[in-house]
């Protein structure tokens, strides 16, 4: 083989990465535009998009600033998009909250967010017809899905919810060959964990019993979405991979 064969080359893609204005979004966002695709960054706040797309290879990126929970933005939006051969659900929010704390606007503001809003942005990408045969769907998961954390019971349940979706998307869009993958990371270094309001010295602190004694990072998590997302995946779907540093998880 020459040596310009690269299996996980982008090049020629076009990817639609929502939650890009920060955190693992944006990591995915910039190593994707770095292995030549086409990114169309996603999120509410236009100047952190515009902070995104500064960071990035240059190329003809575009933007979709929208509230992905509101279903008037999300049909309008989908409209206005490309053809994609790839997508990554990355938007979502954490909560600590104990098990009898919980109310039903907490239910409802994680699971909203976390699973509503990117199973009805699914549903309006295939219903008009935005998502290329051969394509690749990722969806960010979370080791919390399987490994309890104390406060941490709706996040949990919501990435449980999401990875049993995307299980069943698999086989509905395998005749197109579409593939439909998670990723679920333990702890990554993003604004999402600092915003726990958990100690940064504490986090620091666990980190070292983690056997490569070290947290994630949005790097650590793109590299594996562009596996996912270029051709080097193309027998891989349905499939829910863990990237965690070795950590023991119950």
């Amino acid at each position: 083989m020459g040596e310009s064969f690269n299996p996980f080359s982008l090049i020629g893609k076009t990817i639609l990465i929502t939650g890009a204005s920060s955190g693992i979004g944006r990591g995915i966002a910039i190593t994707c535009s770095k292995m030549g695709a086409t990114i169309v960054v996603s999120g509410r706040n236009s100047s952190k998009l515009d902070e995104t797309l500064s960071m990035m290879e240059k190329g003809n990126h575009l933007r979709m600033i929208c509230d992905l929970t509101q279903s008037g933005q999300l049909q309008t939006s989908v409209a206005d998009l490309p053809k994609l051969d790839g997508v990554v659900h990355c938007a979502g929010i954490g909560q600590r909250l104990l098990c009898k704390q919980l109310r039903k606007k907490d239910i409802e503001t994680v699971m909203n967010i976390n699973f509503d809003a990117p199973v009805l942005l699914q549903k309006e990408l295939l219903e008009q017809k935005k998502i290329n045969k051969a394509a690749s769907i990722v969806f960010i998961a979370s080791i919390a899905s399987w490994s309890p954390s104390i406060g941490n019971a709706v996040y949990s349940a919501s990435k449980g919810a999401i990875i049993s979706y995307a299980n069943c998307l698999s086989l509905e869009l395998a005749s197109r060959q579409i593939r439909v993958n998670c990723i679920s990371p333990a702890m990554v270094w993003t604004d999402l964990v600092l915003a726990d309001g958990i100690d940064e010295e504490l986090l620091k602190e666990d980190e070292k019993k983690y056997p490569l004694k070290r947290y994630g990072t949005p790097e650590d998590i793109a590299n594996l979405a562009v596996y996912m997302l270029s051709d080097a995946s193309s027998w891989m779907t349905g499939s829910n991979v863990k990237i965690s540093g070795g950590g023991k998880l119950s």
